[in-house]
């Protein structure tokens, strides 16, 4: 599952990145979204771009396509830290 599936109020765990631009992959990374980092949709916008998050105690917002290369494993409120 990818990021970009999940809906306000979602929390969800990073497993790794889809294939595709190293570079693009290198900023996420320097951002501190790294595997096993919790996110929480904070936010999408009408129109389904761009996505509110909240990861590592900053909120940072992305794109649809951005969201679209993290996977992720959807976290149930037991599992949150």
């Amino acid at each position: 599952m990818t990021l970009d599936q999940l809906k306000k109020g979602q929390m969800a765990e990073i497993t790794g990145y889809r294939l595709g631009n190293a570079a693009y992959r290198a900023k996420l990374l320097a951002l501190g979204m790294t595997r096993g980092v919790q996110i929480k949709i904070l936010n999408v916008a009408p129109l389904g771009d761009p996505f509110e998050l909240a990861v590592r105690g900053f909120h940072l917002s992305l794109r649809r396509d951005e969201v679209s290369v993290i996977k992720v494993k959807v976290l149930e409120k037991g599992d949150v830290k």
